[in-house]
């Protein structure tokens, strides 16, 4: 049976993930790029807590874009500020810790 390293329950009530969520600063901001084309950038999240990969898909999925995981930040196509931190309120992420700019 195997266990987490870091609180010692197992891997289906492991609570790591959760409690990192919490304690995590994120930062929403738009950025325009070539032919005035709108990014949402969304930082701050530690790739070594969080998954990235798995949390992008999901915000793809709900926001109905594309986008892509590039130097530990999540970009994606679109102006999704409100939406996006929306998404990550009902995903554990904390109000206080998630900043838009």
């Amino acid at each position: 049976m195997s266990v987490c390293t870091t609180c010692g329950l197992p891997p289906d009530l492991c609570v790591c993930e959760s409690i990192a969520k919490e304690s995590q600063r994120v930062v929403i901001s738009v950025e325009k790029r070539k032919f005035g084309k709108e990014y949402t950038i969304i930082s701050g999240i530690n790739p070594h807590e969080v998954d990235l990969d798995a949390l992008a898909k999901k915000l793809k999925a709900k926001l109905a874009c594309g986008g892509t995981v590039k130097e530990n930040r999540i970009e994606l196509q679109g102006a999704h500020k409100k939406r996006a931190k929306a998404f990550l309120q009902e995903a554990g992420f904390a109000q206080e810790s998630i900043i838009l700019k």
